[in-house]
């Protein structure tokens, strides 16, 4: 019985390891413009715009903003302070989420 408690461990510690490496990152990276520009726009405004792509959201901004992202049923994904630049967010899966800049939010759906 323990051999086969053991045996559970491993593998589960195993396919862990595994699928954990295919997981989305949960930190935003910056972006070079090309892939800014081949991203569809969601929301502009004067400071910042919002853009997706392939199961990513891209901010870009002029200034430092405080940016929380939301599952559609309102869990907090993401929440981040990114300088003045292009970023994207990996999402965790293809669905409708809220994306919060500062007092703006907008629906997007990737």
């Amino acid at each position: 019985m323990k051999l086969v408690k053991r045996l559970s461990l491993v593998i589960m510690f195993a396919a862990g390891l595994t699928f954990g490496s295919f997981a989305a990152p949960k930190y935003w990276e910056p972006v070079r413009a090309e892939h800014v520009n081949a991203a569809k726009s969601v929301m502009r405004d004067v400071e910042f715009e919002i853009r997706t792509a392939s199961g990513q959201v891209i901010v870009q901004s002029n200034h430092t903003v405080q940016i929380k992202v939301f599952t559609i049923l309102g869990r907090l994904i993401n929440n981040e302070t990114l300088p003045a630049g292009s970023y994207r967010f990996q999402l965790p899966a293809h669905g409708v989420y809220i994306v919060k800049i500062g007092d703006q939010t907008c629906k997007i759906a990737v």
